[in-house]
C-alpha cells in the first residue's frame, strides 16, 4: 500500500473541515474546564472525529469501486495504488482506533459513555451510507447531513455536562442547510443519478416539487441560525455580526430557488451559495465561543 494513496483515500481535507465542528462544540461549552483538560479534549476529540470520518471515506470508496473505475479512475483503488483487501484493513484500523481513542478520552476525563456512543453511531452511519444510503436518495441525504453536523454534538458532550440549547440550534441549522444542498445536488445530477439507479427526490417527485422541499429546509436552516440569538450564547455580538453574512448568502440561495426556471446551471449556483453559507455558518459558530 502506498502511503500517499492511504492518506488520499481518507480525503483528509474533508475530515479536517469536519474537525472544526468538534472544536466549535467544545469551545462553546468550555466553562468550568481547566486548560489542560480543554487541550486534551480538543486533541483526542479531533483525532477521534478525523479517524472515524476517514473510515467513512474509505468504506465509501470500497463500495464505489465499479463506479469509480468509469467516473474517477484516478482514485487510489481504481488506479491500483490500494487493493480492496488493503482498503478494508485500513477501514477497520481507522474506525477501530477512532473508537478506542474516544474510550480513552472518556476514561481520562471521566466523561461517561455518551461520547463513545456518538463515536460508534458516527462510524455506523458512515458504513450505512456506503452500503445502502448512497442509492437510497433522501435517506442518504439525511445521513450525509448528520455525518458532518454530528461533530457539533460530539464536541459538546466532551465537556461532560448538559449541552446548551444553542448547540442544538447550531446542529439543526447545519443539518437543514446541508440537507437542502444535498437535495439541490440531486436536481443538478438528475441524469447521472438515473443511470446509477439512485432514488433521489428529483427522480421520484420531479425537479419542481423537489426544489420546493429544499426551500422548506432552507427556511428551517435560517430559523435555527437565528434562534441562538435568543439564548445565553457566549459571544452575542460576535455571533450576530458574523452570522449576518452567512444568513444573507442562504437567503440569496433561497430566493434563487424560488425564482428558479429549473435549469441545471441555476442548481449549481444554488448549491455553491449553500456551501458558502454553511462555511460562513461555521465561522459564526466558532466566533460565538470567543
Amino acid at each position: 500500500m502506498e502511503l500517499k494513496a492511504a492518506i488520499e483515500i481518507t480525503r483528509p481535507i474533508n475530515c479536517i473541515i469536519g474537525i472544526f465542528t468538534v472544536i466549535i462544540g467544545l469551545l462553546n461549552t468550555r466553562i468550568g474546564i481547566g486548560l489542560g483538560d480543554l487541550v486534551l479534549n480538543l486533541i483526542l476529540g479531533s483525532i477521534t472525529y478525523f479517524l472515524i470520518a476517514a473510515s467513512g471515506m474509505i468504506i465509501n470508496d470500497i463500495y464505489d469501486i465499479e463506479i469509480d473505475r468509469v467516473n474517477r479512475p484516478n482514485r487510489p483503488i481504481p488506479r491500483g495504488a490500494i487493493t480492496i483487501k488493503e482498503a478494508k484493513l485500513l477501514f477497520i484500523i481507522t474506525l477501530g482506533i477512532g473508537v478506542i481513542i474516544s474510550i480513552i478520552n472518556s476514561i481520562l476525563l471521566n466523561l461517561g459513555i455518551l461520547n463513545i456512543i456518538i463515536a460508534l453511531f458516527f462510524g455506523f452511519i458512515g458504513w450505512l451510507y456506503a452500503t445502502w444510503g448512497k442509492k437510497s436518495g433522501f435517506p442518504g441525504n439525511i445521513i450525509v447531513s448528520i455525518s458532518f453536523s454530528i461533530g457539533l454534538i460530539y464536541g459538546a458532550v466532551l465537556h461532560g455536562s448538559i449541552i446548551p440549547l444553542y448547540i442544538y440550534y447550531f446542529f439543526l441549522s447545519s443539518f437543514f442547510l446541508l440537507l437542502a444542498r444535498e437535495i439541490v445536488k440531486g436536481c443538478e445530477d438528475l441524469e447521472g443519478d438515473k443511470k446509477e439507479g439512485v432514488k433521489t427526490l428529483a427522480i421520484l417527485l420531479g425537479i419542481k416539487k423537489t426544489l420546493y422541499i429544499s426551500i422548506i429546509f432552507d427556511i428551517l436552516a435560517i430559523l435555527f441560525f437565528i434562534l441562538p440569538l435568543f439564548t445565553n450564547i457566549k459571544n452575542y455580538y460576535g455571533f450576530l455580526i458574523s452570522m449576518s453574512f452567512g444568513l444573507i448568502i442562504v437567503i440569496m440561495a433561497t430566493f434563487l430557488s424560488i425564482m428558479s426556471k429549473l435549469k441545471k446551471q441555476e442548481f449549481k449556483k444554488i448549491s455553491l451559495l449553500l456551501k458558502i453559507g454553511a462555511f460562513l455558518g461555521l465561522i459564526a459558530f466558532m466566533l460565538a465561543s470567543i
